[in-house]
């Protein structure tokens, strides 16, 4: 930790306690996740600590297990194409409310955000009556739209941050130089707030590979996803795969965490 050499002795402590406490409440925060790591390298079917034999047995069932492995590739498919039209619609509805003479700016931000605010259960069960006079229910399509609308309010609000420091004399400079309205916002918008745009897609990524209430609603056995297959796991039959499987979540949590870091950091140099 850096201390500057004028600070006084209760100025130094202060911030070493400061320091402890935060690392304190850190390691109580995120301690109980890592203890799945451990668990899921076990031999034993049942839960034990410490861990008496290691072994890659729930990591073989994870991916040899047809149920497991389709839950996997159905959850990646999903969040794939709810990144793709959350990433699309959010950033459009951004460069639209960015706008200075867009009209009821507040009314319709409050709205497009809404699904970050509203209970969970209501927004799966809202969606599963009103996607069932589709026939979107128990389909790949239902619950892709369904996380969309769960996922554009973080591209809403990533992009529409960028756009706030955006110049638009860029794209009047753009303009005036003779770029018609699509290359002007291909050649210079785009590549200005492109950091916001991976951003949010991050974000709807993540809500949707993670979430589980929505999913519980709209999917059949076919389109079960990994979050889904889980709390069955739990809910049926403790089976150890599920630390497998929260081991690998946990993972690319942490993964995509650090991808986020670097582009905030890349974003800000």
């Amino acid at each position: 930790m850096w201390l500057p050499s004028y600070a006084t002795p209760s100025e130094r402590l202060s911030r070493i306690l400061v320091v402890g406490f935060a690392v304190a409440v850190l390691l109580f925060l995120i301690a109980p996740l890592f203890i799945i790591v451990p668990l899921s390298f076990s031999k034993d079917p049942f839960f034990t600590l410490p861990v008496r034999e290691y072994s890659l047995r729930w990591y073989e069932d994870l991916f040899g297990n047809p149920r497991w492995f389709n839950a996997m590739v159905n959850s990646a498919v999903a969040a794939v194409l709810t990144t793709i039209l959350a990433t699309t619609l959010g950033t459009l509805a951004a460069l639209g409310i960015a706008r200075p003479d867009f009209p009821y700016r507040r009314a319709i931000m409050a709205l497009l955000i809404s699904p970050m605010i509203v209970p969970i259960v209501i927004v799966a069960v809202g969606s599963y009556l009103f996607f069932g006079q589709f026939g979107l229910t128990n389909t790949r399509a239902g619950l892709v739209f369904a996380h969309t609308a769960l996922a554009t309010p973080f591209v809403v609000i990533t992009v529409t941050a960028t756009l706030s420091t955006y110049d638009t004399n860029l794209t009047r400079a753009a303009h005036s130089l003779g770029a018609s309205g699509l290359s002007a916002f291909f050649r210079v918008t785009l590549p200005n707030i492109l950091p916001g745009m991976i951003s949010g897609a991050i974000f709807a990524f993540a809500t949707s590979f993670d979430e589980v209430v929505v999913a519980l609603f709209l999917t059949a056995a076919e389109q079960r996803t990994l979050p889904v297959q889980m709390f069955s796991g739990i809910r049926d039959q403790i089976n150890p795969t599920i630390m497998a499987a929260a081991t690998m979540l946990l993972t690319l949590s942490i993964l995509l965490f650090v991808a986020l870091a670097l582009l905030t950091r890349k974003k800000t140099r």
